[in-house]
């Protein structure tokens, strides 16, 4: 099996468009800290107006941890599209030059295959979320620096900076699994098809349409967005809150988790079916 992961994490970074998806995660941590840097004080500024009557801020109110959280944000509309862009192609591209038949003929079980190939892609998703964390926030405390963190949602949280850390390991972690979520249906879509453009189509529909369906206030959504993994993919701001939601957490990351196994179930099967002789 160890042979097989790194047969195909090796054809998975000799493709220009997993080095593609990392080039565009360095473009939008960079493009995000200039913003910060030339705009930052006068978007917060604004932000804070309100409150500028009652209370007196001192210190750096922007910091790298409040621009590594600004970056994170971004990943529910770019990260996916990138994974899918990859995961997509992990099968449908494979079947489409016809190297997948090649490889059933060597005496390797379609299990194995499969198992394998989904390891290489989630490991590649996981790739992703780090290398995200690692640039966010080492560029963002070289050019910012440390210190609290000021979120303002409904209720204005102040984290002190010695939380900070533990808070965003929890984060991105949390982040790992959302990610994985949807490497593992573009990657069940990639077994449906041997083009590699509709994976990466069908998976971004699925986001945007789940996401339309719980922004609607409608009864019959309200009961069916429960059941949206897309519903659960920002909870990581969960952990930036005081005190910590358990419950929601601990059922974020078991509808994740199912998902992920329900995902991944179908494209073992279907696969195992598959007629891969055309």
């Amino acid at each position: 099996m160890f042979q097989l992961v790194s047969l195909e994490l090796y054809k998975l970074f000799t493709k220009g468009r997993s080095w593609i998806a990392l080039s565009a995660i360095l473009f939008i941590v960079v493009a995000v800290i200039f913003a910060m840097y030339s705009e930052g004080g006068a978007l917060m500024g604004m932000g804070t107006q309100s409150l500028q009557d009652s209370f007196m801020f001192e210190g750096n109110i922007i910091n790298g941890y409040l621009v590594t959280y600004l970056i994170q944000n971004a990943m529910l509309v770019h990260v996916p599209m990138l994974i899918a862009l990859v995961c997509g192609d992990m099968i449908s591209g494979e079947a489409s030059s016809g190297t997948i038949r090649f490889l059933l003929t060597r005496q390797v079980s379609r299990e194995r295959i499969i198992i394998s190939k989904f390891i290489a892609c989630v490991f590649y998703s996981t790739i992703l979320v780090l290398l995200m964390a690692a640039l966010s926030l080492g560029l963002g405390i070289a050019i910012f620096g440390k210190g609290d963190m000021f979120i303002m949602k409904d209720i204005i949280y102040i984290i002190e900076e010695n939380s900070v850390p533990l808070r965003m390991f929890y984060a991105f972690s949390f982040s790992i699994l959302g990610m994985a979520t949807v490497a593992s249906l573009a990657f069940m879509f990639s077994a449906f098809t041997q083009s590699s453009i509709t994976p990466v189509v069908m998976t971004m529909v699925v986001i945007i349409f789940f996401t339309i369906l719980s922004a609607l206030n409608v009864e019959l959504f309200n009961i069916m967005k429960k059941y949206f993994f897309t519903n659960y993919m920002n909870n990581w701001k969960l952990f930036f809150e005081e005190p910590y939601n358990n419950s929601k957490i601990y059922k974020s990351i078991l509808v994740l988790s199912a998902h992920i196994i329900a995902f991944f179930s179908i494209t073992l099967f279907f696969f195992k079916r598959k007629d891969i002789q055309s």
